[in-house]
């Protein structure tokens, strides 16, 4: 009776991996990171920063401009943008995924912001210097749309994947999104650099019209996810309840099972800190290669790409790594590595030792991003179907960690006039990220065993 009832559940718990495991369902999710990473590449790293730079940087005013009657330095207004953006999903992030999951919306919302941010994109479209208000609103409202996509999707990880496959799953994602971004950059690229080509003789038109595609291609793509993932079913312990304050009443029972699990709350602290650097690097290097190192349009999408692509070889490369020494100690190398990065921005001073740098942060960039939500994936209570309120908590973490790292670089920028004191305040954020990653390996990860989860 006792090893029928054992091959039975070991045949339960088999079948229920192969569910989780399903190829076509992991290639549809990886597939949102096909989409939506065009946004991140065009809108956030290449085009749009080199477009904003030039058409707000002028004789009159040099790099000032008046936003709504003040004037700001002009790559501080995008950042302060970002910075209210990402605020804002900060406080609204917890709470819609708390009723995504008591009410079963986890889908309608990621399809939401997913519109949302496409929509922003293509109305990009008509952004020009003299519809600047509209065109920062707009870049503000896109980077809204891709923070919430990608919370609701993340949060799908511990779902589809078993454990045992989440970091090389997660790696997939970034992947496919490194490989569909870098796609719709080459298009674009023909569209900026041969624009005789198609008889354009308004400049303005090919970074204008890379803005549309992007939206587009978002829409497009997403339809893969949109159709494959699993469809959520409401928690009935919720019929009858105001919907709002379910999701206080979900939000506060996530919150209290983290506080009970000290190895989950610490690596949110850790990750809180080398978050401020990775992703406030990652949203101003654009920016800085075109206002400090003056490297014009082509070659700053040329060293995006680099970066994009290395990438890849990066996310992948840090997945067999922790297979063999542990995602906890992964981390800590590459946060270590991101600390020499930015002092050695501070230093460089040509487009050569530029491009160097490039190819190591495209090394350590795939591979942080990866390895970071599969880690949190993996520590999340195996039985919890509370899952997105566990990822708003880490989207709620790294998108406050950006407001403060988006918000210290442009107010360090405008005081001292020079953005390399920007990047060393950022140094100091990786190396409290390093402490605090370094202390959790004394915390004993609770319910499993350190080889099993770390």
């Amino acid at each position: 009776m006792t090893d029928h009832f054992s091959s039975v559940t070991t045949k339960a718990n088999f079948d229920s991996v192969q569910i989780k495991n399903d190829k076509k369902t992991i290639r549809s999710w990886a597939f949102f990171d096909w989409a939506n990473s065009a946004y991140n590449l065009v809108i956030t790293s290449t085009i749009f920063p080199a477009y904003y730079t030039i058409i707000t940087t002028t004789k009159e005013h040099g790099d000032k401009v008046t936003f709504f009657g003040r004037t700001f330095t002009n790559t501080a207004l995008s950042n302060y943008a970002l910075s209210v953006a990402y605020l804002v999903m900060v406080l609204l992030l917890p709470i819609l995924s708390s009723v995504a999951d008591s009410r079963g919306k986890k889908k309608f919302f990621m399809m939401l912001f997913t519109y949302i941010g496409a929509l922003a994109c293509i109305g990009l479209y008509f952004f020009k210097l003299d519809t600047l208000e509209f065109g920062i609103i707009c870049f503000a409202i896109a980077a809204m749309g891709y923070v919430g996509g990608v919370m609701f999707n993340n949060s799908y990880l511990p779902e589809i994947a078993s454990v045992d496959q989440q970091d090389s799953v997660s790696a997939k994602g970034y992947s496919f999104g490194y490989i569909g971004s870098v796609i719709l950059q080459l298009i674009c690229f023909v569209f900026v650099l041969k624009q005789e080509w198609f008889g354009i003789t308004d400049d303005s038109f090919p970074p204008r019209l890379s803005f549309l595609l992007v939206g587009v291609w978002w829409i497009i793509f997403a339809q893969i996810p949109f159709k494959k993932l699993p469809v959520d079913q409401p928690n009935p312990k919720y019929d009858g309840v105001n919907v709002f304050k379910s999701g206080f009443l979900e939000l506060s029972k996530v919150w209290k099972q983290i506080k009970g699990m000290k190895f989950l709350k610490n690596y949110l602290l850790a990750f809180f800190f080398y978050s401020m650097g990775v992703q406030t690097i990652m949203l101003a290097a654009a920016g800085f290669g075109e206002k400090t190192l003056h490297l014009g349009t082509s070659k700053l999408i040329a060293v995006i790409l680099i970066i994009q692509l290395v990438a890849i070889l990066g996310a992948v490369m840090m997945s067999s790594l922790s297979r063999r020494i542990g995602n906890i100690n992964v981390l800590a190398i590459v946060v270590f590595i991101w600390i020499g990065t930015c002092f050695c921005a501070y230093f460089i001073t040509n487009e050569y030792q530029f491009y160097g740098l490039a190819a190591v942060v495209g090394l350590i960039m795939g591979g942080i991003q990866s390895l970071s939500r599969s880690t949190y994936s993996k520590y999340i209570p195996a039985d919890t179907k509370d899952t997105a309120s566990f990822f708003s908590f880490y989207d709620a973490t790294e998108k406050l960690s950006i407001v403060i790292g988006l918000f210290s670089f442009a107010i360090i920028e405008e005081l001292t006039n020079n953005m390399r004191n920007s990047i060393i305040a950022l140094a100091s954020f990786f190396v409290i990220g390093l402490i605090f990653l370094l202390l959790l390996k004394r915390v004993q990860p609770s319910s499993v065993t350190v080889d099993e989860r770390a």
